[in-house]
């Protein structure tokens, strides 16, 4: 059994409640949407890489020496063999952290191996415009407003696993509305589990996020840092 690997690299886990700690990271490639602006276009909007077996993953994943291995994508739960691979993980001792944005969770993988789930439900900011250059037809902007958000799923998602986090990222203040309105039709999160993380490559202007922060004071939600971009900058393997 294998699957489409972008980049397998071991890092500093760079965001959300594992920041800091050392990590084997390993990316899916391939992605149902389209966020207009994805860091990770070679695993989406242009999804490249090796077709790798499962059972090499996990030698590489133990030979890295690291206890704590991360799956992300592209959209790692469109792939069946997600279920495998993160029980093989699980057996040679890994916590495991899945990121998703919450679109695709299907019913019969109840018993998926995973220590921390990672939401991040995509805002309306995240779709594509008709116009994207990378999309000349014009199709991904409708299939992508039309998938961003599936709210059983994300419910099934953070009531599933002992432990998860919801990332949002955010363009502007008008973001907190619907943050507000996404966060109303769930359920089994605590506020420290609402996580807001501000858009783009590059480590923000010192004062360019002051309404993060107060959104963050007035809401118990907690402010998400790129650690990854203060340490290395915008650059793969990282």
């Amino acid at each position: 059994m294998s699957v489409l690997v972008s980049e397998i690299f071991s890092s500093i886990q760079g965001e959300g409640k594992l920041t800091g700690v050392p990590s084997w990271f390993l990316r899916l490639s391939g992605c149902n949407l389209r966020c207009t602006w994805c860091d990770t276009p070679y695993a989406s909007w242009n999804p490249e890489g090796d077709k790798r077996t499962i059972d090499s993953l996990v030698q590489d994943a133990r030979e890295s020496g690291l206890s704590h291995a991360v799956v992300t994508g592209g959209e790692p739960m469109i792939f069946k063999e997600l279920t495998e691979l993160c029980a093989k993980l699980r057996e040679i001792g890994m916590h495991i952290t899945i990121e998703t944005a919450g679109t695709v969770f299907p019913e019969d993988w109840s018993d998926l191996a995973c220590d921390l789930m990672s939401i991040s439900p995509k805002l309306a900011n995240s779709t594509p415009a008709k116009d994207d250059s990378r999309d000349p037809l014009g199709v991904w902007h409708d299939k992508h407003e039309a998938r961003r958000l599936d709210t059983a799923v994300l419910n099934r998602l953070i009531t599933g696993f002992a432990d998860r986090q919801l990332k949002f990222v955010v363009a502007d203040e008008g973001d907190l509305g619907e943050i507000r309105s996404v966060l109303a039709d769930l359920r089994g999160y605590e506020p420290g589990d609402v996580m807001l993380m501000p858009e783009g490559t590059s480590t923000p202007e010192p004062g360019s996020t002051d309404w993060i922060v107060r959104a963050c004071l007035e809401s118990g939600w907690r402010y998400c840092n790129r650690l990854h971009i203060e340490l290395f900058g915008d650059r793969r393997g990282t």
